[in-house]
């Protein structure tokens, strides 16, 4: 009989830590999917669990869409990936820009980090600059330097009006760090300050508008405006991360700001389940891809951008989460949220929550933050975290995203958000006596 340890098991003997990405990773073994449908997860040992995870926020639907489904498995029959282009990614890109109603022109590539790092070199070239001024603590992916002071922490992140430039991974070469400048997100003097600094250098100002890892709170529109400003002013772009945050209104986050972006990324849930990252923005500034150029300004290709199961899977998943879709997920999750509140007041535990539209993450404090280091999980924090985390899966049958955030799907009822504020209040219950030892 199959059970999660045995195949975890053979996964050590063939997998470099029995896993291919370590956010799956939960001891004393991960945990293997037999099928899901909808919001639920059934694992290899038939335990069923609800799934406010969603893959890390790209499963919009929840899992399995028939109407996803049968799309792609008509277009399965004629081919999944050609030397050639496909109708499949015209039409697609023909949605996504009348959606966004800012975007010109778009290129599909295969992931957020790719669509993170081709807008970061679309930037050079067309400004002719090197540099990128990114949030402390923002997640961008993996490419070197979209991921600079991703983890920075008390012991290195220096002082907060010129933050320390801070490497993710060991041997990261310094030349990628000397090209990237961190501010603290939503302070906007202390920014501008810093971008000051290096006004002729810098191509980019790389923006997260609901930055989850910085705390999962957006941005204000006067920090928004202040950043585009700025970059009017020094010859310099302002980039939008939308991998994680598109699904917040019907066009984006950036609806929510009178100053547009002049590039988009976006992944995760435009793929449909599928993997998927797109580049949109400006035709201007989108022209230094253009193949037809008497020089190649950014040769830019991928073997598998735009194949058309992804590109089939994400317009059928787009074409469902229509204004109609956003609002009521939206709706749900304020719901969820207010029921939590209630949880935790029944609870008397100092917790806060911050999000926006469809997504939101739980803060240990009273007080929600307004910074990177106002969120940072302490060594003591985050053992109370995996001690509710665990609680939940094991006990409740209850998938969170690591650091207790929740991303709906439209296949969630109230039903599940009932479970979820339930599962809390218990949870809350369990971790109560060391969350006031904190304090």
């Amino acid at each position: 009989m199959k059970t999660n340890q045995t195949i975890y098991t053979r996964a050590c003997n063939v997998l470099t830590g029995g896993v291919s990405r370590n956010t799956i990773f939960r001891e004393p073994h991960p945990y293997y999917v037999s099928k899901a449908k909808g919001s639920y997860i059934t694992d290899i040992e038939g335990v069923e669990r609800i799934d406010f995870a969603n893959n890390m926020a790209s499963l919009i639907h929840g899992h399995s869409h028939p109407a996803i489904i049968d799309a792609v498995t008509k277009q399965l029959q004629n081919g999944t990936a050609f030397t050639m282009g496909t109708e499949a990614e015209v039409d697609y890109a023909e949605l996504l820009i009348a959606r966004s109603g800012t975007f010109e022109r778009m290129r599909f590539v295969n992931s957020g980090t790719e669509a993170v790092m081709t807008m970061i070199k679309t930037a050079r070239v067309y400004t002719k600059k090197t540099k990128i001024a990114k949030a402390e603590g923002a997640y961008h992916g993996t490419y070197d330097y979209a991921e600079v002071s991703q983890t920075s922490n008390p012991s290195n992140w220096g002082n907060i009006n010129k933050p320390n430039i801070n490497p993710v991974v060991e041997g990261t070469p310094q030349g990628a760090l000397n090209d990237v400048v961190i501010f603290p997100y939503n302070d906007i003097e202390r920014t501008l300050n810093i971008l000051d600094q290096f006004a002729d250098e810098i191509a980019c100002v790389l923006i997260d508008p609901v930055p989850h890892r910085v705390g999962l709170f957006p941005a204000t529109n006067a920090f928004i405006k202040a950043i585009y400003k700025w970059t009017r002013k020094n010859d310099a772009l302002m980039v939008f991360d939308e991998v994680v945050t598109y699904r917040v209104n019907y066009a984006g986050a950036q609806e929510s700001y009178t100053c547009k972006p002049d590039l988009t990324a976006m992944g995760k849930m435009i793929g449909g389940g599928f993997p998927i990252g797109a580049l949109a923005g400006k035709s201007e500034i989108m022209e230094v891809l253009d193949p037809r150029g008497k020089i190649l300004r950014h040769p830019h290709s991928g073997t598998f951008s735009a194949n058309p199961i992804s590109t089939t899977a994400g317009r059928v998943a787009m074409e469902l989460f229509d204004e109609e879709a956003v609002l009521n997920l939206n709706t749900l999750t304020e719901t969820a949220i207010h029921q939590i509140e209630e949880s935790i007041k029944i609870a008397d535990v100092p917790i806060s929550i911050t999000g926006a539209g469809s997504m939101f993450r739980l803060h240990l404090q009273e007080k929600k933050p307004t910074c990177y280091r106002e969120a940072y999980h302490t060594d003591e924090k985050k053992s109370i975290i995996k001690e509710l985390l665990d609680y939940l899966f094991m006990e409740e049958q209850i998938i969170m995203i690591n650091t207790c955030a929740c991303m709906f799907a439209t296949s969630m009822t109230q039903k599940e958000v009932d479970r979820l504020s339930e599962a809390l209040l218990n949870g809350f219950k369990i971790i109560k006596p060391k969350l006031y030892q904190l304090y």
